[in-house]
């Protein structure tokens, strides 16, 4: 799960972590107070989307006057801000943060990931802040400050103090980085997060150094003990279809393809979205209904991968192990009977209780096309797709 900039600021100050001055604002007239609550001179007008690169698609603006913070206000708010990241599609911007805008001297990169490679956090930093990490890696590998942390004894002060001194600090600002990346740290350990970026990390005149812009992504699967965090979510930022399949346990993810999956198991899902791609066709969908899957949520399913409109077929592909072909029988009828599905329909089901299965879809009346093997099920998707072109 990921949160807006100012969430995951608001998070890191917990900890510790110096950041501006800033106010979230839903409209023109808000962030105006805001930078008037805020004083100074200077303020940052930043749009709150869940993806980085917004500074390059216009989504921050540099104010002088509270004209200009309202200005940028109303240009910002209810627009879909498209980055590198976001695709064409872009975000909806329904908040911007102000935020002060004091001058600096130098940006760092600073960010913490869970390296699943090496079961390690691994804390990575650079000179070149500012920058996608991404580009830095690409242009100068050598840029990159790296270090594992063992999990015994977590990031220990001297391992933050030799990557300060290795950024280039001076003593003066030694002391305030190494606070930071400790207090960074500790947020990233304890929220349970998966990443951590703070870009750029920047060191003030009166060598301060703030965190001035913060991403961050959390383990959904710990979320059930994070519930200030779960709180955070934001809807509008992810596709409407995940949300809804969140709600009924599903695990869905939408593509670009024209045959729906609705497939028990995430490994057999990812099996049968590669047989469709050899067998010519493009998979819509990741759909796995997990182990337990009741007929309703089958029907539920079904609804979500019908909602894309690109979809010219469905194939459902079940291994009963754990599940029940008869169930997913019913929840096949069940959905036929609820949603006009009006598209072909390919099944395959094998395992537990596979006759009782087939017998429910056959007693059901149901055009549908049957399959006996996930590469006869897989061919026969994509030939019903070319049927309908």
């Amino acid at each position: 799960m990921d949160v807006h900039e100012y969430q995951a600021k608001e998070l890191l100050a917990s900890f510790g972590v110096p950041i501006p001055k800033g106010a979230v604002a839903f409209s023109p007239d808000q962030a105006v107070y805001a930078a008037t609550e805020l004083g100074g001179g200077h303020w940052a007008v930043k749009a709150q989307i869940h993806a980085g690169a917004r500074g390059k698609a216009g989504g921050i603006r540099l104010c002088r006057t509270t004209h200009e913070v309202r200005d940028a206000a109303m240009d910002l708010l209810g627009r879909r801000l498209v980055t590198q990241q976001t695709g064409p599609e872009g975000k909806p911007v329904q908040r911007v943060y102000v935020e002060t805008a004091d001058p600096f001297e130098r940006e760092l990169y600073l960010g913490f990931v869970l390296d699943r490679k090496v079961e390690r956090v691994r804390v990575v930093a650079s000179k070149a802040g500012g920058m996608d990490i991404e580009e830095i890696a690409a242009t100068d590998p050598d840029a990159l400050l790296q270090v594992v942390v063992e999990p015994a004894v977590g990031l220990q002060p001297f391992e933050a103090r030799e990557l300060a001194f290795q950024l280039g600090l001076s003593i003066k600002q030694v002391g305030g980085a190494v606070k930071t990346i400790m207090s960074a740290y500790r947020a990233f350990r304890d929220c349970d997060a998966t990443m951590l970026e703070i870009n750029p990390l920047v060191v003030t005149r009166d060598d301060r150094v703030l965190a001035l812009d913060a991403k961050m992504s959390f383990d959904d699967n710990a979320l059930f003990r994070r519930r200030a965090i779960a709180d955070m979510h934001d809807p509008s930022q992810s596709d409407p279809r995940e949300a809804q399949a969140a709600e009924h346990n599903l695990n869905y993810i939408g593509l670009e393809g024209e045959i729906g999956c609705i497939v028990n198991g995430a490994g057999l899902a990812m099996a049968t979205m590669d047989m469709i791609k050899h067998a010519g066709g493009e998979p819509a969908n990741f759909l796995d209904v997990g182990g337990g899957a009741s007929p309703h949520r089958v029907a539920t399913a079904f609804r979500l991968v019908l909602s894309d409109p690109n979809v010219k077929a469905i194939l459902v592909n079940i291994f009963a192990g754990i599940n029940r072909c008869d169930w997913i029988a019913e929840g096949v009828v069940q959905a036929a009977r609820e949603v006009e599905i009006g598209v072909p329909l390919v099944v395959r089901l094998a395992g537990t209780n596979v006759e009782a299965g087939k017998a429910i879809l056959e007693r059901s009346g149901l055009d549908l096309i049957t399959a006996d093997t996930l590469t006869e099920a897989a061919e026969k998707a994509v030939a019903a797709v070319r049927t309908t072109h």
